[in-house]
């Protein structure tokens, strides 16, 4: 039986590793959620690579109807074509256009799907979906075609909790919430991305972010990724760690605090607690 263990560049707890395979070894779509930035899309990306097998996303918007990971007709193109006398109107599989269900479901080998941020979309959107990824097929009227699925694909869906999910629709799904990594899970996602980094430094580092992160009020809190790409630029500007060790946030702004607060009532905040004088 496949499992997964992570991969080199991406840290999997062991409760992550468990819920991965159990939506593989029991064939159901896999829930995602968490803080923004914790790695949930980038999951999906790193089972397909750690299992060698091909990944298809879609991504979902606020405009994004269920209809759509299934197929389209363009009914207007093949009327238009009618009128113009074009021979192609007779072929109406020539005006469907497959979506991103039909092309996983009818792909030779297993794949992963991901479903990215599926809150994004409009609350019927997951009920709109509930028998496609239960029974792993569906029904194309202009064809009269049924679609089944060769090989039941890893479906990886992700959420950001935007919206609440249907609880019809929670019932068909395995589920993992990623809890922001501790300190120690930290220090090890770090290390796989910087693997010769100076320690000293990365401790230093990471005082001053879960400092941040435990400030009162924050609206967006910063998350992984965030902290990344703060070392990238500490290390680019050849910050030591004795320039973060006497960093105290309420007296003053840590270098590059662009790359971990991204809104102004953030940095307005932090502003105000530094005025006042004030802990976090």
């Amino acid at each position: 039986m496949i499992t997964f263990k992570g991969t080199s560049s991406y840290v999997a707890t062991s409760e992550l590793q468990t819920a991965v395979n159990a939506a593989i070894h029991l064939q159901k779509p896999l829930l995602v959620k968490g803080e923004p930035g914790t790695g949930k899309t980038l999951l999906a990306h790193e089972i397909a690579a750690a299992l060698n097998k091909r990944l298809i996303t879609w991504h979902i918007k606020s405009t994004t109807q269920a209809q759509q990971g299934l197929y389209e007709y363009d009914a207007v193109a093949r009327l238009r074509d009618s009128q113009l006398g074009n021979p192609e109107v007779e072929d109406i599989a020539h005006y469907i256009k497959k979506g991103k269900l039909w092309e996983a479901f009818t792909a030779d080998e297993q794949l992963v799907l991901l479903i990215d941020e599926i809150d994004k979309a409009d609350i019927e959107f997951p009920n709109d979906l509930l028998l496609e990824l239960d029974r792993m097929e569906f029904y194309v009227y202009e064809l009269q075609e049924t679609i089944q699925a060769k090989q039941r694909p890893i479906v990886i869906i992700t959420s950001n909790n935007e919206k609440e999910l249907p609880d019809a629709f929670l019932r068909r799904c395995l589920f993992h919430y990623i809890r922001f990594p501790e300190k120690e899970t930290m220090q090890q996602i770090v290390d796989v991305h910087y693997p010769n980094i100076q320690q000293e430094l990365v401790g230093q580092a990471m005082e001053v972010f879960f400092n941040l992160r435990s400030v009162t009020g924050l609206k967006k809190k910063p998350s992984t990724s965030e902290l990344l790409d703060w070392l990238k630029l500490l290390l680019m500007e050849k910050i030591q760690a004795e320039d973060l060790n006497t960093v105290d946030l309420y007296k003053e702004v840590p270098p590059h605090l662009h790359a971990l607060l991204k809104n102004e009532q953030d940095l307005d905040l932090l502003g105000e607690l530094r005025r006042r004088g004030k802990r976090y």
